[in-house]
């Protein structure tokens, strides 16, 4: 008899997110008393704002609260989050097409399990966030890289989209504005990538997280408000985490064709039942509520956006593009590279985040866990003290390499 391994392959074979391991080494290191500078984590370092706490509060009082809901989200909450796509994303759906996840992650995750059979084919293109694979594999699929690189602007092309489509293709995945990079595609980008898909014959998984979060010219335009007959064939995941600096309430949602929906809500039914009550209450504070925590977000983030890119643009062997959403930079390290630096040659980016944590205290996630090795991603979520005391420590010592 064979011997049997202890832990599935399928679960075996998923890497530990690379993000959360990077922000536990920093915290690990805060502990043990040094002074660490951390851009790893991907969440706003706003509190959530007030009016949404207290609707949480009085849910807990609230017996009905207290007991089991609908599975797919309380009744009056994918109303809210039907209005607010129409208001936000001018896509319009009926409140039975939205699905309420907890968290993304878990919209992410049921989108695939519930479009893909074993052998199918996603377009990711990359950097992408790291758990996107991950849920892909999970589901059977196979992730198809598509690379993008800082002289595009980080934004693929429909020629590469192309280029990468076979037989097997049956889902694009669709990120803008983007993690780990900020990229946000223009709405004739999005048109164009909406069409090709619809041409094609594919589905589009569309994860608008970010759809607030963009500075400048930059506007989101989602791409099923750009391209409509894409309906039967689109998923938009979104969730109240970044807008609302609402991360740890872990609530998402996903919409899409009645099938799909349905589909994911059987599968959610046996997963999870439905996600907390008093999350689900303060979340319907939140998508009914104004945006005025957002755009406070979004003014600081820019400030700090553009301390950050000029900071990173004058270290030397460093090269980054300007991030237009999100609260990302993606530099290239790969001028450092192979260089000495205090006595070690780091040949990879991850050998090189590892030293500049270190040897500088500064924790920042290195492109292997995005797809792209020999770059990084910082997260500009954190104080302007800190991300000019982190930034700079990072920079004396790359500017160091010889």
């Amino acid at each position: 008899m064979g011997h049997m391994s202890r832990i599935s392959r399928r679960i075996s074979g998923i890497a530990p997110s690379a993000t959360l391991a990077v922000d536990a080494t920093a915290k690990a290191m805060r502990a043990a008393g040094q002074d660490v500078v951390g851009f790893g984590a991907g969440e706003p370092d706003f509190p959530t704002p007030d009016h949404i706490v207290v609707a949480a509060e009085k849910a807990c009082h609230e017996p009905r609260m207290h007991r089991y809901t609908p599975a797919g989200g309380l009744p009056e909450l994918r109303e809210a989050i039907a209005e607010k796509t129409a208001r936000d994303s001018g896509v319009t759906v009926p409140a039975s097409q939205v699905l309420v996840t907890n968290g993304g992650k878990q919209a992410v995750y049921e989108a695939f399990a519930t479009l893909l059979d074993p052998g199918d084919e996603v377009l990711l293109p990359a950097p992408y966030w790291t758990t996107y694979p991950e849920s892909i594999r999970l589901a059977g699929g196979v992730p198809v890289d598509v690379v993008t690189g800082p002289d595009a602007g980080y934004r693929v092309t429909v020629e590469q989209l192309e280029a990468a489509r076979t037989k097997r293709t049956k889902v694009l995945l669709f990120n803008s504005p983007s993690n780990p990079t900020g990229a946000v595609h223009s709405p004739e980008e999005v048109r164009a990538i909406g069409r090709w898909a619809e041409q094609a014959g594919i589905w589009v998984l569309a994860d608008e997280i970010y759809e607030h979060l963009v500075y400048g010219e930059a506007r989101h335009s989602s791409i099923l408000a750009e391209v409509p007959e894409l309906a039967e064939r689109c998923v938009i995941v979104n969730g109240v985490a970044k807008t609302y600096a609402m991360t740890g309430w872990r609530v998402g949602w996903l919409i899409g064709p009645k099938d799909v929906v349905s589909a994911a809500s059987n599968l959610q039914s046996h997963a999870t039942s439905n996600v907390a009550n008093v999350s689900q209450a303060a979340a319907l504070a939140a998508v009914a509520g104004p945006l005025d925590a957002v755009a406070e977000m979004r003014t600081a983030f820019d400030r700090r956006r553009l301390t950050m890119h000029r900071m990173l643009t004058e270290t030397p062997g460093v090269r980054c593009p300007l991030p237009e959403g999100a609260f990302y930079c993606y530099p290239s390290l790969e001028g450092v590279l192979g260089r000495n630096l205090r006595g070690r040659t780091p040949a990879t980016s991850a050998e090189l985040c590892q030293l500049i944590l270190e040897e500088v205290g500064v924790a920042i996630v290195p492109g292997e866990a995005f797809g792209t090795p020999g770059f990084a991603r910082l997260s500009y979520a954190l104080s302007d003290e800190d991300l000019v005391k982190g930034v700079g420590r990072m920079s004396a010592l790359l500017a160091e390499a010889s």
